[in-house]
């Protein structure tokens, strides 16, 4: 058997008897193909079959190959791939990720899930041949096939406010979401409000469930009862913020206040408030999550939790360039950026209290 070439690094399954290196050139014998065939598949060739591709990518991933950061050949690219693009809260991350990559020496790639919580195949496919310098997933994620993938042509990638638990092994920056539902809560419970409702994010991401969770802890800390029907399950987008703001703001003994979960859900509770002849804040207080530019231009300026959206773009950015330099396997790095409450005019006292203190900018 010969010696394996400087970029060959599989070695054999766990639970062979051998404990020799695999080259390319066996893998490709035991594939049915030819090495150039396996070298088609690993960067991302087009002109190879899907049953042939399936078939080396699993021997691949069987033989753990992961070809040598110093060897492998890269674009000057940077990939980002999106839940969802189309808000002011994705354009703060890009802002971010093309600081860093600008900073670099790099262009970014932009890709959308639609919708989903992890890219599709052909996507991973794509992602190899361009062989980018890394990519960031935006409240996303990738399947054991794209990570085998990935990982087999080295090119690292970091998880940005995982939408769920990305795993031990995956570098990821978040925020402290729970912290931040918590001291949105506890800002409205401090100026005298008892009936708080919440409009949540989608129960299946981690940040929207850690907000409720921040949100029922203030309260229960206060000694004031969690009511089921003033939490009601959003999607983060302005119009389900307006249809679900009706709906509390309809009940019999409506809430005197609503932590919003997100910008835009607080912007379309603030349209579902002017619809009913609510005036915020005398007759209803509004708390948002972001603090995304808009939340100061509207009226009256938003109080909001800041979850600093352009650093933790930055660091993600920075983070998967670093392990791309890297050498081996870097241990997986799990970074939370801290949220802070900035009050403004949208929350005071509940109707009949008086107006208390509530202004102030940027606190």
């Amino acid at each position: 058997m010969r010696p394996p070439k400087p970029e060959e690094t599989p070695t054999r399954p766990q639970g062979t008897q051998s404990t020799q290196t695999a080259t390319l050139a066996e893998i490709a014998r035991e594939a049915g193909v030819s090495a150039p065939t396996v070298s088609k598949v690993l960067n991302g060739r087009a002109d190879v079959a899907p049953a042939t591709r399936t078939r080396v990518e699993e021997l691949l991933r069987a033989y753990g190959y992961r070809r040598r950061r110093a060897e492998a050949t890269r674009s000057p690219l940077v990939d980002v791939v999106f839940h969802e693009l189309e808000s002011a809260w994705a354009m703060e991350v890009i802002r971010g990720v093309e600081t860093v990559a600008r900073e670099a020496g790099l262009s970014v790639v932009l890709s959308e899930s639609a919708g989903r919580l992890t890219p599709g195949r052909t996507w991973a496919d794509q992602v190899a041949a361009r062989r980018p310098h890394g990519v960031v997933l935006v409240l996303s994620g990738l399947d054991a096939s794209q990570r085998a993938l990935l990982t087999s042509r080295s090119i690292p990638f970091v998880v940005m406010d995982p939408a769920g638990d990305p795993g031990d092994d995956v570098p990821s920056i978040g925020a402290t979401n729970w912290q931040g539902g918590l001291a949105a809560t506890r800002h409205l419970v401090e100026l005298g409000h008892e009936r708080i409702g919440a409009i949540s994010g989608p129960s299946r991401m981690m940040c929207s469930r850690a907000r409720v969770d921040g949100y029922r802890a203030a309260l229960e800390t206060a000694g004031l009862p969690v009511a089921p029907e003033l939490i009601k399950a959003g999607d983060f987008h302005h119009e389900t913020g307006y249809r679900l703001g009706l709906e509390l703001l309809r009940l019999p003994d409506r809430p005197t206040a609503v932590f919003a979960g997100n910008d835009l859900q607080a912007l379309g509770l603030y349209e579902a408030a002017r619809e009913l002849g609510l005036r915020i804040p005398e007759d209803l207080s509004v708390v948002g999550f972001d603090d995304l530019p808009v939340a100061r231009w509207v009226g009256p300026p938003l109080t909001t939790i800041r979850q600093p959206l352009m650093e933790m773009a930055e660091a993600a950015t920075r983070l998967v360039l670093d392990l791309g330099r890297e050498e081996g396997s870097p241990a997986a790095t799990r970074v939370e950026l801290a949220t802070s409450l900035v009050v403004r005019s949208s929350t005071g006292a509940p109707p009949g209290r008086g107006r208390g203190a509530y202004g102030g900018e940027d606190t």
